[in-house]
């Protein structure tokens, strides 16, 4: 289990196509001895994360939830305001949704490199 380092550049590359192209790289289903039960996917390092394109009025639209864990605590964030304070949030959620959910999970999205 030889595991490669893929460098992607995300310059004007859309959100979703890029995402499922790096989650496909993580699991290790570019692979011919993919297995859905082995976590046998590679390294992928994503440079210029900020200049990623939201198509149609995502930009404006798209909302983020997380939840404090307490009574009332639904906090909500625009995608411009996520793109503005930290644009590899917005492209690590859009993968982590994308990736199987089981235990093998944490293990994938921990190869996944922002690079400055």
């Amino acid at each position: 289990m030889a595991r490669q380092t893929h460098t992607i550049d995300a310059t004007d590359k859309v959100l979703g196509r890029l995402a499922s192209k790096i989650a496909t790289i993580l699991r290790g289903k570019n692979k011919v001895s993919f297995q859905p039960h082995i976590d046998d996917g590679d390294f992928v390092n994503i440079k210029n994360v900020a200049k990623i394109k939201l198509t149609g009025k995502k930009l404006e639209q798209k909302v983020y939830y997380r939840h404090t864990g307490y009574p009332g605590g639904l906090r909500e964030k625009k995608a411009s305001d996520l793109m503005v304070s930290k644009p590899e949030e917005v492209l690590r959620t859009a993968v982590v949704k994308m990736l199987p959910k089981t235990r093998l999970r944490s293990g994938m999205i921990k190869r996944l490199k922002f690079l400055k």
